[in-house]
């Protein structure tokens, strides 16, 4: 007799940010980068790839005041800092081609110093955020973990987006989504440990978080640290290849320390 196939339900992941390959290293101008639109409406411009996307699945970045001769290139995830923000695709290809190109100098029209290793600092900020902000659902009440209460939950209809852990089975994973695998959002940005520090236990593999703020800044906080694994090169002609253009000489890195600091600064005296 023959087993009956279980049928792959398809699952509702975050999407990631948009696909574009990037422009020619030469193609976008400093009048491009420096053109001074206002920051309002839900869409922004990639200084790199001059696409217009929502703002919730880009990276903004601002400029300190000067500190050595150099303005230090900061972060700003929430977009909360003071100062017009410089806004990049959240891809790993696009913040590489920002610095090796010298985007930041140009729209700073001088020298900057930007945080080394941009793309790690960015994904370990990312993650810290979503662990806080899950952290903020659990102790709010909006969040719950394990397979049964979980479950319960999704029955519900309470869930706004189910966070798997990263290194979890996917065969668990499906066997726990059941019918739900269509309608909801699911994420993958921690491993088990991780989340089960959060709930005060050694490993947390099932997490959802109900419907609201909460469930949707980790939700696009997802989206962007999954985007910063993407690399699809740049546009020429028909095919794609890196560019080989050396990094600016007014694009002195920085400790991710040192970039910090920075920040803290920069919100004290918001």
């Amino acid at each position: 007799m023959k087993k009956a196939r279980l049928r792959q339900r398809p699952q509702r992941r975050a999407t990631i940010t948009s696909e574009t390959p990037l422009p020619e290293p030469d193609a976008v101008s400093d009048a491009d980068i420096d053109a001074d639109e206002p920051e309002t409406g839900p869409l922004r411009r990639c200084a790199v790839t001059r696409e217009r996307q929502a703002k919730d699945a880009m990276i903004r970045f601002v400029l300190a005041p000067e500190d050595g001769g150099k303005r230090p290139v900061v972060p700003d995830l929430a977009a909360t800092l003071p100062g017009r923000g410089i806004w990049l695709s959240a891809r790993g290809d696009v913040i590489e081609a920002a610095v090796s190109r010298g985007v930041f100098a140009r729209a700073a029209r001088g020298p900057v110093a930007v945080p080394q290793g941009l793309t790690s600092v960015l994904q370990a900020s990312l993650a810290r955020r979503i662990g806080e902000s899950l952290g903020l659902a659990r102790r709010a009440g909006q969040a719950v973990s394990g397979f049964q209460k979980a479950r319960e939950w999704l029955d519900a209809g309470r869930v706004g987006v189910v966070m798997e852990a990263s290194d979890g089975s996917p065969a668990e994973r499906e066997r726990f989504l059941g019918r739900h695998a269509a309608q909801v959002t699911l994420v993958t940005p921690l491993d088990g440990t991780t989340m089960g520090a959060i709930f005060g236990r050694d490993q947390a593999v099932h997490v959802v978080v109900a419907k609201g703020r909460l469930a949707e800044r980790i939700g696009h906080d997802s989206q962007r640290l999954a985007g910063l694994a993407l690399r699809i090169g740049v546009q020429s002609g028909a095919k794609t290849k890196e560019s080989r253009r050396k990094p600016s000489v007014q694009d002195e890195q920085t400790s991710p320390a040192r970039s910090d600091r920075v920040n803290s600064r920069m919100q004290a005296g918001k």
